[in-house]
């Protein structure tokens, strides 16, 4: 750009030139490495630089939800001898959180209102974080800003809506021509979130929801809707010749739970945080009922403070007499199983069902199974680095509560998990070409 001066401001024009080049030699950067765009699951690495030695800064991050809510979270940091901060080697003093938490930021992001759950369900519009860096002094001027484009799907994933015979959902195929591991995502309510997330990985995924009604309708459950489902993707032309699997969660996880003890072809099932029995509603498969419905007693909700209960004793004992037609015969299942139980889930009691899945299958003889515990996570265990989630209201109960968990425990406990679902599903699930070749 041209600029124009006159003789009067000639004079200070070497001054000014001098202040300008010193700003621009010290410039604050902050940087997302290895790139300011990822996949949702993947860590990025805060780094600040052209900071003052020792200086003492806020590092902030804000992004706002598909339900318009904000969420934020704030650390207060020390740069070097250099003038760098390093989410990585650098502890966070005090704010949302305190010490060397790489991803901090972003699991600790919280609503400014209570009970609101990060709602990030639709696959094709990225989570965007801006991370900012602020004077800790007056009224913390924004030293630097970057934005983060936090991905769902992948390149070249394909998403394709799907409603075959009675149900429906959304399949995700990876790019390629396979053949692939096929996964059916059982969501208790609709999300494409960690479907697609598995399809970036090398895997065919369906999401199917277990409610599609309104909960006041839904006055029985058909597994023959599942097994539709199952079908379905088992004759997908990129699915490998041999079974599929199941992820799940909650109430999601008893009726995998049934798919693998009554439908053949299940091969493994991914059970997190939910109930040994069948849970809430009766089960019909081929117009009969196959499981009574274990019931839950809301007069035994613990209430707190918050206005949230904690809803962990409210389910009947489903090891007691009058409720043995509601337990699952996993002993049936031909496929594995991995249990992961959150010790404090106050949703419901997770550890002490799968403990009584545990002991089931050994009573049988079966060794078809591994267990995880984590001891400070709550009920909702999520793909890695979504904010952490304490109270929200309950699809099904109708009122806010507790989740339960230590946010930082919570947090490496979804990074641990998600590496360890998909070694698991790889392990048991076969990616034979035969199909394919049959075809041609």
């Amino acid at each position: 750009m041209d600029t124009c001066f006159s003789r009067s401001t000639k004079t200070n024009l070497v001054k000014k030139t001098a202040v300008v080049s010193e700003e621009m030699t010290s410039q604050i950067r902050l940087r997302l490495l290895p790139c300011a765009k990822c996949l949702f699951d993947e860590p990025v690495q805060v780094k600040v630089a052209g900071l003052r030695s020792r200086q003492v800064v806020t590092m902030r991050a804000r992004s706002t939800d598909e339900k318009g809510v904000v969420f934020s979270s704030s650390a207060t940091y020390k740069a070097n001898g250099n003038g760098e901060v390093d989410l990585e080697r650098d502890p966070s003093l005090s704010g949302s959180y305190i010490g060397v938490e790489p991803m901090g930021l972003l699991w600790s992001m919280s609503a400014d209102t209570l009970h609101k759950l990060f709602q990030k369900n639709r696959s094709l519009n990225p989570h965007v974080v801006k991370f900012s860096v602020h004077e800790l002094e007056g009224e913390g001027r924004m030293l630097a800003e970057a934005t983060n484009e936090r991905f769902l799907i992948g390149d070249g994933v394909s998403r394709v809506p799907v409603k075959e015979g009675s149900f429906h959902g959304v399949l995700f195929t990876p790019p390629g021509e396979g053949p692939f591991p096929a996964v059916l995502d059982l969501c208790t309510f609709m999300s494409e979130k960690r479907a697609c997330l598995l399809a970036n990985k090398g895997f065919v995924v369906l999401a199917v929801s277990v409610y599609n009604d309104k909960l006041n309708n839904v006055k029985e459950m058909h597994l023959d809707y599942f097994k539709e489902a199952v079908d379905f993707l088992q004759q997908q032309p990129k699915v490998g010749n041999k079974g599929l699997g199941i992820i799940s969660r909650s109430k999601a996880g008893d009726v995998a739970l049934s798919l693998a003890a009554f439908v053949p072809g299940v091969e493994a099932v991914v059970w997190i945080n939910g109930c040994s029995a069948n849970a809430i509603t009766p089960l019909y498969y081929k117009k009969s009922k196959i499981l009574s419905p274990l019931l839950i007693d809301l007069s035994k909700a613990i209430p707190t403070d918050s206005g949230a209960i904690i809803g962990k004793y409210c389910t009947n004992n489903p090891l007691a007499e009058e409720n043995q037609a509601t337990l699952v015969p996993i002993e049936k299942a031909k496929g594995h199983f991995l249990f992961v139980a959150s010790e404090d889930d106050l949703n419901w009691d997770s550890k002490a069902f799968m403990d009584q899945m545990v002991e089931r299958l050994k009573r049988h003889g079966k060794e078809n199974f591994e267990s995880v515990c984590y001891p400070r996570a709550g009920h909702l265990l999520e793909p890695p680095y979504g904010p952490h989630c304490r109270s929200s209201l309950h699809g099904i109960v109708g009122k806010p509560v507790m989740w339960g968990g230590e946010p930082r425990s919570h947090a490496a406990a979804e990074v641990h998990l998600w590496k360890n679902i998909q070694e698991f599903l790889r392990s048991h699930l076969s990616c034979e070409a035969t199909k394919t070749k049959a075809k041609l």
